[in-house]
């Protein structure tokens, strides 16, 4: 595999490239062994959910919007955002903690204070 990238969006990546930070929050990384075509239809399904919540929210439509947020899970899970984590390390998820504690703590205070 290759080396992680250092930022996503302008945003930090994690060393082990399993995260990247926002507001001080990790959130899990698409899965890199992804095949490039793959992830790209998955990536597209993801957005038309994301449209498609907005689309039944406006409606008032309750089941559309349900229904959206399933597509949504199913692309993260698809992607390796969510459920069962990617890597073989060893290492827990962390999605969704704060970067200032646990294993990437003192990472994320360089990352701060240079």
């Amino acid at each position: 595999m290759a080396e992680p990238p250092t930022r996503v969006a302008g945003h930090p990546v994690t060393p082990d490239g399993h995260y990247f930070v926002v507001g001080g929050r990790l959130w899990r990384m698409s899965d890199p062994n992804l095949p490039q075509e793959r992830r790209e239809a998955l990536v597209k399904k993801l957005m038309s959910a994301r449209r498609a919540v907005g689309v039944a929210r406006r409606k008032g439509d309750h089941d559309a919007k349900e229904r959206a947020h399933a597509a949504i899970d199913s692309a993260k899970q698809a992607l390796g955002e969510r459920g069962p984590v990617w890597w073989d390390d060893g290492a827990p998820d962390l999605n969704r903690h704060l970067a200032r504690t646990g294993p990437y703590a003192q990472w994320y205070v360089q990352l701060l204070h240079p």
